[in-house]
């Protein structure tokens, strides 16, 4: 009421999120998306699919916030735990390492991780 006497209105968006769960797995899905994303269960089909996978140059994977196309950033390495003293190099051989390719939106910023099976 204070506000809309100075002039400004207020416009409250809400998304509703309808789930939908894959009867493969039992994992909760959106509502729009055509596979389970845990077991690749096509909904339209309604069996498990083979996903073939490209080399990430002929990807096209689109940014889920605004739909741009993501560029490629490269293969990156992440690994758990930190460097310590001296013997920090020869700790990193006890660490646990993971290798994802990324993914960056150039409109919002948006970032995504995809494991590189390795």
């Amino acid at each position: 009421m204070f506000f809309e006497s100075l002039g400004f209105t207020f416009h409250l968006h809400l998304k509703l999120l309808i789930m939908k769960t894959c009867p493969h797995c039992k994992a909760e899905v959106e509502e729009n998306f055509e596979l389970c994303w845990n077991c690749n269960y096509s909904f339209k089909d309604l069996k498990v699919v083979e996903i073939n996978e490209l080399p990430h140059e002929n990807r096209e994977i689109n940014c889920l916030r605004c739909g741009v196309r993501m560029h490629y950033s490269g293969e990156h390495k992440f690994h758990e735990g930190t460097r310590t003293g001296v013997f920090g190099n020869l700790f990193e051989l006890l660490t646990n390492r993971e290798k994802f390719e990324l993914y960056i939106c150039p409109k919002c910023g948006k970032v995504e991780f995809f494991t590189t099976g390795n």
